[in-house]
């Protein structure tokens, strides 16, 4: 999974149409390419990519107002917005570690409405807690990660990591229980 893909699939979708440029400047207007791997060339290759996989169509052409190539513009097809959802669904109850497909996700969770974002959030709780007792459980009776010297500092990380998320993300519930946010159908 991209967070790459799940960005330009959902920056091309809020703007019903949008060419790379339009797209580029909407990513680095959320500081995408701070925290993800969101850089010119791959926003086009993806683009370009997508096209050729029939998720976005390229249309019209306009001319480009610095003076180079002409702007194809981009919309999505059917297939490339059910890719959209079944990304964004995907990010937000993967137990996945890399924080910039849960950035993205979280990005665009306004898509979604409010009761489904709701129950993806609780799902990703559970695999949160299912992650850490899966790591937990590796682990002997009594045992101390002290003693297990770099390894007991590895496990102590992915512990950490699943404890923290899990409580980021029940925060993160909390906030659209309570009416943050305007979701998709409001």
């Amino acid at each position: 999974m991209s967070a790459v893909r799940l960005l330009v699939l959902g920056a091309v979708r809020r703007r019903g149409r949008a060419h790379g440029y339009q797209v580029r400047a909407d990513l680095e207007s959320w500081g995408a390419h701070e925290w993800s791997n969101a850089a010119p060339g791959s926003v086009y290759h993806a683009l370009k990519a997508m096209a050729g996989q029939g998720l976005l169509l390229a249309g019209e052409t306009s001319p480009s107002e610095a003076g180079g190539p002409p702007r194809v513009e981009y919309e999505l097809t059917g297939e490339g917005e059910r890719a959209y959802f079944d990304l964004l669904r995907a990010a937000l109850t993967s137990r996945d570690p890399r924080l910039d497909l849960l950035a993205a996700a979280v990005g665009l969770i306004e898509d979604l409405p409010r009761a489904e974002a709701v129950e993806l959030l609780r799902r990703r709780v559970l695999v949160m807690d299912e992650w850490h007792a899966a790591v937990a459980g590796h682990l002997p009776p009594g045992a101390e990660l002290d003693e297990w010297g770099p390894v007991g500092e590895v496990v102590g990380l992915w512990l950490h990591t699943a404890r923290s998320r899990a409580e980021w993300t029940h925060r993160l519930l909390r906030r659209l229980e309570e009416g943050a946010y305007r979701m998709a159908g409001e």
